[in-house]
């Protein structure tokens, strides 16, 4: 398969393929570059299979021009020359592709198309398309070549929600049809032209009774296998009770008006690198009614499934989210609450299925496919809904109940208390006697609470550390008891886990800490304002958040140490004081300014820190600036060879003089018409070819004058025993292509001055000089090699 045909049709089976790729990111801007690479590897393996190479030099060189193209897309700056990809461009490479397989982990599908998610979709199928064309047209072996194709359908199908669509399997098998299919054509060409039945008009794929197929046997028998293959394929999967329902399924959420059910992906994956980013960019901005912002937890998630391995939302109802939420379950009218009302707009990179809101939300004003899950209060996206650039509006409640309330609390309903009190059987004792121990003496669930949460935020010697290896198993949570250094993960489900041994529902929460106000009086919500807190359960309450981790957050007035003590029947609690820093650290306070941080005295400036070395505040360095400028020339010069060639041969043939000049002048005028779409016909005489530019040109009557006199002065030059000179020849080849040009399009002349056809000729011209350059070489060779023969045969070796 060393045709083009066979090349352009492992390209578009690769395109096709990585269409599958399609509902893994939004936007699909990445497929621009992808089809670019994909057209540079197929075009550099057509030209190096032109050459007499071995196979394997064929694919090394399509991988040379992969890895420049994508060295210059990505790590340009930082490659030698902008293309070649040195240790700096190398390492830039592996940092964007180390970013990549974070972010796959850290996004649901559709992701944001980050830069490093970006770089593995343009790579993959990059790479894939190099393997496909080595397979299928250097190796001619295109069956094999479904193997690296069912590979990219296979990641794609891996990691979608739901699996893909059953549109996107029927492009890549369409593809790999048509691969096969050229495979064959190519095969059956090498034996000569095949001549097929043409007595009748039966179907293109199925001859009609008693007539003729309508092609050759073995294209009609591939014809009907590969439909066969096709149909099985969509069929069999969906008539299988263990693959579910096959390709043509859907998943996620019910796309109906009624109820459905949602799993959801564990957001927590993403957490701690969310802490751990160098640059704290912005997730969403809000504003808000709430004269104190330090309770606005923005909560996106609730896990409630603990199984042992991890920390999980529970499959629940889905449904239409209602004009009004339900009233929070547990929560008693004697409860204070004070509504809130926020607006919230998000960032256009920030890509997920849950909703950020203030908890508890009463009602949800936003536009989109989502599903309100009642039990967690959350909204999830449905069919691909994520919250990139959205803005819409909560209103919600603040709930502050005193430490009586929660002191008092009856037991909860026992259906709620054994689904969120159930531990895993393997959770290690010493969880649960930790518990024990630290809540020894505390006669309520409640003073329980607030010992646990003391004893993880100032009493038990635990250090915030976000480069703790994270884990929401069962091991994990007993390694941390133990090492005592973690982040919010680490305390927020080991105090749940506790929690549940001492029969206090709990769960898991997942959101942002409230942010930090800004001057215009907004609040900026970022990456490291990522958190998660515990929910406990108190009946007349609801559901009630606790603080356990040192140095994050704010610990409510309801669960602060000096509230857990008892009050006498019938007097109010004390209202109390909020401390000013606990002994874990010093606490972010989330209301100071931008360019501030929070000290043990309140809100300080912060230094300035300097940009680190080949960030984007520092500017690109001064090699890859000089490289950058040299490959522009570089690119410049080339383009602007044909356009000086063009002119500098022009010149030549229109300052000739004597009888030839008519000749180079005629030359020049035919030349002309072809760069701008007239081709030359050898066939016609000058006088003919006068006519047939004129008229295929619509030139003017000046022009078409002046068209026939140079083709009189050829003929004249050509014929005539004793040609006249011509002075004014080359002013009539001036003017008639003035008139060409002006009767062009403005692609045309762009054409004409890019990519001049009429090169062609001149490198026929040098192409054949070569030629004659080689044979008179090879017989001089000849020749002496001859005579030097002769000179040896001869007595005595002597030349006479």
């Amino acid at each position: 398969m060393s045709g083009r045909g066979p090349a352009l049709w492992a390209a578009v089976a690769t395109l096709c393929a990585s269409c599958a790729l399609v509902p893994l990111v939004d936007p699909v801007s990445w497929m621009v570059p992808a089809a670019l690479l994909v057209v540079l590897v197929t075009a550099a393996g057509a030209g190096a299979r032109r050459l007499p190479w071995p196979r394997p030099v064929v694919v090394v060189a399509q991988a040379v021009v992969a890895a420049s193209t994508l060295t210059a897309l990505y790590a340009g700056e930082q490659a030698l020359l902008g293309v070649v990809p040195g240790p700096d461009a190398v390492a830039e490479l592996v940092r964007l592709g180390q970013s990549g397989v974070a972010d796959v982990s850290r996004y649901a599908s559709p992701a944001p198309l980050t830069p490093g998610i970006r770089l593995l979709l343009v790579g993959g199928v990059t790479l894939v398309g190099l393997a496909v064309d080595a397979l299928a047209v250097t190796y001619r072996s295109a069956a094999p070549a479904g193997l690296p194709l069912l590979a990219l359908y296979s990641v794609a199908a891996g990691l979608t929600t739901g699996g893909t669509g059953w549109l996107w399997f029927l492009i890549a098998a369409a593809g790999y049809l048509l691969l096969l299919l050229a495979e064959g054509r190519d095969r059956l060409s090498r034996w000569g032209r095949v001549f097929g039945g043409t007595a009748g008009r039966g179907s293109r794929w199925w001859p009609r009774p008693g007539k003729a197929a309508s092609g050759p046997a073995p294209v009609r028998h591939g014809r009907r296998i590969g439909a066969l293959a096709l149909g099985v394929a969509v069929a069999v999967p969906a008539a299988l009770p263990s693959l579910g329902t096959g390709l043509l399924g859907t998943g996620g959420p019910d796309a109906g008006s009624g109820g459905g059910t949602i799993s959801a992906v564990n957001p927590l994956v993403s957490l701690q690198n969310s802490l751990n980013q160098p640059e704290d960019k912005e997730v969403l901005n809000y504003r808000t009614t709430a004269g104190d912002t330090r309770d606005l937890y923005l909560r996106i998630v609730a896990l409630d499934q603990f199984d042992g391995t991890a920390w999980k939302p529970s499959e629940r109802t889905v449904t239409d989210v209602p004009e009004q939420l339900p009233r929070p379950a547990g929560l008693s009218p004697e409860v204070a609450t004070t509504q809130v009302n926020t607006s919230i707009s998000t960032a256009e990179w920030y890509g997920q299925n849950w909703l950020p809101m203030p908890f508890p939300a009463s009602r949800v004003g936003i536009a989109g496919r989502w599903r309100f899950e009642e039990q967690g209060r959350t909204l999830v996206g449905d069919r691909g809904q994520n919250t990139r650039g959205l803005q819409y509006q909560v209103e919600s409640l603040r709930v502050r109940p005193t430490a009586r309330q929660l002191a008092e609390a009856p037991p909860p309903p026992d259906a709620l208390r054994r689904e969120y009190t159930r531990v895993p059987a393997e959770l290690p004792p010493v969880v649960a006697a930790t518990a024990r121990q630290v809540t020894r003496g505390a006669a309520t669930p409640y003073a329980k609470a607030v010992k646990l949460q003391d004893w993880f935020a100032t009493d038990g010697g635990f250090r915030y550390d976000t480069e703790v290896r994270a884990g929401s198993g069962v091991k994990a949570i007993a390694r941390f008891l133990e090492q005592k250094e973690g982040f919010c993960v680490h305390f927020s489900f080991s105090m749940a886990a506790m929690a549940r041994t001492l029969g206090i529902p709990a769960r898991v929460a997942v959101g942002f800490t409230p942010g930090t106000k800004q001057p215009d009086g907004t609040t900026s919500v970022g990456l490291r304002d990522a958190h998660a807190w515990p929910e406990l359960y108190f009946e007349g309450v609801g559901w009630t958040r606790f603080e356990p981790t040192p140095s994050r957050g704010n610990i409510p007035e309801y669960a602060l140490p000096d509230t857990s003590r008892d009050h006498t029947s019938g007097s109010p609690a004390q209202e109390p004081t909020r401390p000013t820093m606990p002994t874990g650290g010093p606490r972010p306070d989330p209301t100071c300014g931008p360019g501030q941080r929070a000290g043990a005295t309140g809100c300080t400036a912060a230094a300035p820190t300097a940009p680190a070395p080949g960030s984007p505040g520092g500017g690109p360095s001064v090699p890859a600036v000089v490289g950058l400028i040299l490959g522009g020339l570089l690119l410049l010069s080339v383009a602007a060879l044909p356009a000086l060639w063009r002119r500098r041969l022009r010149d030549r043939r229109l300052s000739g003089e004597g009888p030839a000049a008519a000749l180079d002048a005629w030359q020049e005028l035919t030349d002309t018409a072809w760069d701008l779409g007239v081709a030359p016909d050898e066939a016609l005489t000058p006088r003919r070819t006068a006519v047939r530019l004129a008229e295929a040109a619509a030139l003017p009557p000046e022009a078409a004058e002046a068209v026939h006199r140079v083709a009189g002065a050829v003929e004249e030059s050509l014929y005539a025993a004793r040609p006249r000179p011509a002075p004014q020849v080359t002013a009539d080849v001036r003017v008639a292509c003035a008139a060409l040009y002006a009767q062009a399009s403005r692609g045309a002349r762009w054409r004409a001055a890019l990519a001049p056809r009429s090169a062609d000729r001149q490198v026929r011209a040098y192409a054949a000089r070569w030629t004659a350059f080689r044979r008179r070489r090879a017989a001089g060779r000849t020749a002496t090699a001859v005579r030097r023969l002769t000179t040896a045969l001869r007595p005595g070796g002597r030349r006479t």
